[in-house]
């Protein structure tokens, strides 16, 4: 496991945007934290940097209520889940989640409700409010099953502690 302390949120936003063009079809990132801790901010980032090279510069909302959000990549689908509404753990078959874990990039808010369903390869990213710091997020970065070798020359240059 990894952390680091993101000063701010444009320092989530790069960190966002560092890790967006390294990731391909069936990497999951499972984002976790409380209300207002920036998995939103967090997802956003890496959303518009991925449609930026595309030519693409769209609002992007969030998908509290929808529960998913696709954006066509040009060969690729990218997900974006918000979990927090899910009323039933059976309702991730029903979003096809399961698939996309192996065809697409997914980004789930409130991973911790897949329960059962996580996949067994996964990029989980918990954000925290830093200590005495309203603006500040402590990020803890721990990867799941194989796959993840890019990372570490992501974060090679992000301020943090191993």
């Amino acid at each position: 496991m990894r952390e680091l302390l993101l000063e701010d949120p444009d320092a989530t936003s790069r960190l966002a945007r560092r890790i967006a063009p390294h990731l391909r079809a069936g990497d999951v990132l499972e984002l976790h934290g409380g209300l207002g801790a920036g998995k939103s901010h967090f997802a956003r980032a890496v959303i518009a940097a991925r449609l930026a090279p595309l030519g693409r510069h769209e609002d992007i909302p969030s998908p509290t209520y929808t529960l998913v959000q696709t954006y066509d990549l040009g060969g690729i689908e990218l997900w974006h889940a918000d979990l927090y509404r899910l009323g039933d753990p059976d309702e991730i078959a029903e979003l096809g989640l399961s698939e996309a874990f192996e065809t697409a990039i997914v980004l789930v808010e409130w991973a911790s409700r897949l329960g059962p369903e996580a996949p067994p390869r996964a990029l989980s990213l918990s954000l925290d409010f830093a200590p005495g710091d309203a603006e500040g997020r402590l990020l803890r970065i721990k990867p799941r099953g194989g796959g993840w070798d890019w990372l570490a020359g992501v974060l090679g240059g992000a301020k943090g502690a191993a």
